[in-house]
């Protein structure tokens, strides 16, 4: 399986990264983000364009590809809608427009969140945008299209956040998320399992194209 990874230098994507260097399963990883991921490994190949959005100039390196796993994201928490939707619904629908086209045979797998609005009208902003996003990207003509909306994602084997408050609130919260996981699993899942998870889902399918922290971890 060739896969290609958006937003692979952030918390999830360092995961998933992770998970399909290791997996014998996946052949071939192409990293396409603004910045460089930071390591070499023989599977792994990066395209780094400071707007990943336009791809025009790169599309013979996007065909023959059997999955896409988006990671890429960005927090609501300083953005206005404006800002937010160019970024969560532009960009996210901008790339899977382009490979939609090149590859009708990939499955797409995209990162959202607990709490999406798929309504389109509820009065929390970016539950609305990420819902108009996940309705958007399931009309696109791919092969199969699924919706990760994890919960709290604890970040294993060194892997952290690239934001400053979530990597405080991690260290200060590991040993409580830990204990979560462990008493109430379905309100947490791990990178790792996440990676693992969209491995699965691309290569075997799944019955529910919504999938929140249980089916992520049971797969």
């Amino acid at each position: 399986m060739n896969v290609i990874l958006f937003g692979a230098s952030g918390m999830v994507g360092q995961g998933v990264l992770r998970e399909c260097l290791l997996d014998p399963a996946v052949e071939r990883v192409l990293a396409v983000g603004r910045s460089p991921v930071g390591r070499s490994h023989p599977k792994l190949r990066e395209i780094v364009r400071p707007d990943v959005g336009d791809l025009a100039a790169v599309e013979d390196q996007l065909r023959d590809h059997d999955a896409c796993f988006f990671c890429l994201g960005i927090s609501s928490a300083v953005l206005g809608e404006a800002d937010y939707r160019r970024v969560t619904y532009d960009l996210t629908l901008a790339v899977a427009r382009t490979l939609s086209r090149l590859n009708p045979a990939m499955v797409l797998i995209y990162v959202s969140g607990a709490g999406t609005d798929r309504t389109e009208h509820g009065r929390i902003m970016w539950a609305r945008v990420k819902g108009e996003t996940e309705n958007a990207l399931l009309r696109l003509p791919f092969k199969a299209a699924y919706m990760f909306r994890p919960g709290i994602i604890q970040p294993l084997h060194g892997i952290t956040s690239k934001t400053r408050l979530y990597r405080v609130l991690y260290t200060g919260m590991g040993s409580l998320i830990t204990l979560l996981r462990m008493v109430l699993p379905r309100y947490v899942t791990t990178t790792e399992q996440v990676g693992r998870a969209m491995i699965a889902i691309a290569q075997r399918g799944a019955p529910n194209p919504v999938l929140g922290n249980q089916e992520i971890n049971r797969f």
